[in-house]
């Protein structure tokens, strides 16, 4: 069984002072067996480093992401895309799981404070980057990167903590609001452009570039609404300025050369193609294919999360999004199709896949409860497939699209709206739609990034986030996580959200 992955950590001393900050400690002792020690700066633990290398390991962090746990979960489990079943005691991990699945998660969950120290030990990491006399070049990712991770901090929990580089290790971190992050964020993005590169599409961006910041900065407009609101769960006020920001960004992308790919899988893939802007160049995401595929399966994955029906029942079956059936030609993983898998599993040679555990025929249903599934319960999803997957997504022009898209929605130009959105669904091969509303516009862009890692910030967004299938716990609050109660301790600058 598949459990919470644990992650290497870095011993740069800089980290262990930091972190040491954090956990509110008086006393520390450095290892240094495999550490480079260096002077620090008088009246703080901060000593300047290699700008290089630390810039090459705070892209190393975005290997992370490529986990099923944490940051994904956060964003999938807890939303009407995904469900995570216990199978016998297959994926119990202590209701791990299940609190996600049902919004019954508390300030004490392994998850959520791995995701919180995960992503403040980054974004500080690019603190010292900056204090480390970079390039300019070199600078410019550094703040992409704090945006990027901040950004994370700030969609998950409201909250987000900042350590000056000259702060001692006694100076607790200060702590900015929504609303202050948001425009800490933006100006970081703004500041580091004009000294980003300009990259055109490629199988694999993995430098930060001024396209990865406009997409960035489109995402945060489409969604400062939600980041400016006096109450995380809303209501939201969408104003057509900021929406109108979306749509130039967005343009800029096309400017740049990107566009919809009409193989939409070619972007999960090491293939050419119009669509990825930015993606990390940390390992192949097998945890994706490995949490969803069955233990008879070709590659042999751990049996775990599942689709709705209702969510398959979305797309049309001529709509490409939904699939694409295997091969079966005998080549390597070709008994695995695209898209989402359902009914009788075939090898690679095409023969009817019997799990052995009960001896029966694997066929997956389109039935699946959260609690005692059997093996072959659920509908599973392959975005990124075994046998071509390359790299983690973070950003690719489809879902610039929608995001266009909903902004000319949100401004009252449905009409444009429509036609982008009918111009896309032309592509992915779907029927075009005789009218556009902000529910059409949920479910086309849910259709679009499905298992992509942002459905937990679109259903907040369209304030659907407490309603979805599977909810037991319906506090709307509950559109921001909780602190972790180490890090209230720890911070007495810190408070709790509301509702926890």
């Amino acid at each position: 069984m598949k459990k919470t992955k644990t992650y290497h950590k870095h011993k740069l001393v800089a980290f262990a002072l930091f972190m040491f900050a954090m956990a509110g400690c008086t006393d520390l002792v450095n290892d240094e067996q495999d550490s480079v020690v260096r002077p620090p700066v008088e009246g703080s633990s901060f000593a300047p480093g290699n700008p290089t290398e630390m810039l090459a390991s705070a892209y190393k962090d975005l290997g992370a992401y490529n986990d099923q746990g944490n940051m994904w979960a956060m964003q999938e489990n807890t939303t009407a895309e995904c469900i995570p079943p216990t199978r016998s005691v297959d994926w119990g991990d202590n209701g791990v799981w299940r609190a996600y699945d049902t919004h019954n998660w508390t300030f004490t969950h392994p998850q959520l404070i791995a995701t919180w120290n995960q992503l403040n030990r980054r974004a500080y990491k690019c603190n010292e980057i900056i204090a480390s006399n970079p390039s300019a070049r070199q600078a410019a990712q550094a703040k992409f990167l704090r945006a990027f991770n901040m950004y994370q901090v700030m969609d998950f929990f409201g909250k987000v903590p900042f350590r000056e580089v000259t702060q001692g290790p006694k100076e607790l971190p200060r702590v900015m609001t929504r609303s202050e992050a948001f425009d800490f964020i933006v100006k970081d993005l703004e500041e580091a452009i004009p000294d980003l590169v300009s990259l055109p599409p490629a199988p694999q961006n993995g430098e930060a570039s001024k396209e990865a910041a406009y997409f960035l900065l489109a995402r945060l407009y489409l969604n400062k609404a939600v980041y400016k609101s006096t109450a995380p769960e809303g209501p939201y006020n969408f104003e057509k300025a900021d929406m109108d920001k979306v749509i130039g960004y967005v343009n800029s992308l096309k400017t740049s050369g990107y566009g919809l790919d009409p193989n939409y899988y070619n972007a999960f893939s090491a293939n050419p193609g119009p669509e990825v802007i930015w993606a990390s160049t940390e390992g192949v995401p097998s945890n994706l294919w490995n949490c969803t595929l069955h233990y008879n399966m070709n590659p042999s994955g751990w049996n775990g999360f599942a689709t709705l029906s209702e969510f398959y029942d979305k797309f049309e079956n001529s709509d490409i999004r939904k699939g694409i059936a295997p091969k079966k030609d005998g080549s390597t993983f070709s008994g695995v199709g695209y898209g989402f898998l359902i009914g009788q599993q075939y090898t690679e040679k095409g023969e009817p896949i019997t799990d052995t555990r009960t001896q029966k025929l694997l066929a997956f249903t389109r039935d699946v409860p959260l609690t005692g599934a059997a093996t072959d319960k659920g509908i599973r999803v392959i975005k990124y497939h075994p046998a071509t997957a390359h790299k983690f997504v973070f950003m690719r022009y489809g879902q610039a699209a929608v995001m266009k898209a909903e902004a000319l929605l949100r401004s009252g130009n449905a009409g444009e709206a429509l036609k982008e959105v009918n111009a896309l669904r032309a592509i992915r091969k779907a029927s075009p739609l005789a009218s556009l509303t902000n529910d059409i516009m949920f479910d086309e862009t849910s259709r679009e990034s499905y298992w992509e890692g942002i459905a937990r910030t679109n259903e907040v967004r369209f304030s659907k986030f407490a309603t979805g299938t599977g909810v037991v716990n319906k506090d709307p609050k509950r559109a921001v996580f909780p602190i972790p109660s180490a890090a209230l301790v720890s911070n007495t600058n810190l408070t709790q959200n509301d509702g926890y």
